[in-house]
């Protein structure tokens, strides 16, 4: 049986996708590190994105395989402007956002990649920045709108990624479930990477500096419309095990920043991990060098009296 090369892209861009949905099980965000080696597909290895360039299609695909927007550096030009407004079309909670074209021309190679895409309904790997060099990979994503006036190409987000399914083009409950997800994972991605950021990437309370072990822990939950908003001073990054203690609220943090440690935990001695989360008690939280990032006070308060009733 001959193999076509519609066959062969939905077989390559099926191993390509089980190769980032592996990644996402086991990093809260992808570098170059994780992105540059890209995937083995029969004895060949295949990258996932062009460094260079934010459109990207294997000379071994028929169709495009990965789009990707940049998160700029402070101070330094991102390659496309606009695409700085995807974050904010995201959370605005519109249904498409825009994607610019490569370049001035539309019928250059990249921007009639989108074109095809869109066009065969081809779902693809959406690299979206969340912080300079750091990307939340959002799959399936398809094109849905190429406009040579404007420049820019519409995306659109799918928990489906037959490329058979009708209605993919058109609005409705499917597509808006896919954003909110989307926007909640960046809500989420960018949250803790600003908090783990302002804190030079390591935990407040046991300084353990390996990024894949941290979490950005809410001081008030994001449930409290008043308190819990995504915001910095609202967030401190702890390890999995303190994340899980504080959570529990096994562990307090007062507004003057010292650590706390519940009796529950205090009356029970079996082994060292428990014996280094009760050495917590009496210490202080290690605090960011930036004053406006360090824990909101009135948080802190609201916290630590839910702790205090519980510990």
């Amino acid at each position: 049986m001959t193999t076509t090369a519609s066959d062969l892209d939905a077989a390559i861009r099926s191993a390509a996708f089980e190769r980032v949905r592996r990644l996402n099980q086991i990093c809260t965000h992808l570098t170059s590190a994780e992105l540059s080696p890209g995937f083995e597909f029969d004895g060949q290895r295949i990258p996932l994105i062009n460094p260079r360039r934010g459109i990207f299609k294997p000379r071994q695909m028929r169709y495009l395989l990965s789009i990707k927007t940049v998160y700029p550096s402070p101070g330094r030009r991102v390659w496309y402007d606009d695409q700085k407004e995807v974050h904010r079309q995201i959370f605005d909670g519109d249904e498409t956002i825009d994607y610019a074209f490569m370049g001035e021309k539309p019928d250059a190679a990249d921007n009639r990649w989108l074109r095809e895409a869109m066009e065969n309904r081809i779902p693809v790997i959406y690299f979206l920045g969340i912080a300079p060099g750091r990307y939340q990979a959002v799959l399936p994503a398809f094109i849905v709108g190429w406009n040579p006036i404007s420049l820019k190409a519409q995306l659109a987000f799918s928990e489906v990624e037959e490329q058979s399914i009708s209605g993919l083009a058109e609005a409705g409950p499917e597509r808006r479930y896919a954003l909110r997800s989307v926007k909640q994972r960046l809500h989420q991605a960018s949250f803790r990477e600003a908090v783990i950021a302002a804190y030079n990437g390591r935990c407040a309370l046991s300084r353990l500096p390996e990024q894949r072990l941290l979490d950005a822990a809410h001081i008030v939950d994001d449930t409290d419309e008043r308190w819990g908003q995504p915001i910095v001073s609202n967030g401190i990054p702890l390890s999995k095990i303190h994340h899980a203690a504080f959570d529990a609220h096994l562990i307090g943090i007062d507004p003057d920043y010292r650590l706390h440690v519940s009796e529950r935990l205090l009356a029970q001695n079996d082994g060292p991990m428990l014996e280094a989360l009760k050495n917590l008690r009496g210490s202080t939280l290690c605090l960011p060098k930036r004053r406006q990032d360090w824990p909101d006070r009135e948080r802190l308060a609201i916290r630590f009296d839910h702790f205090k009733s519980l510990a």
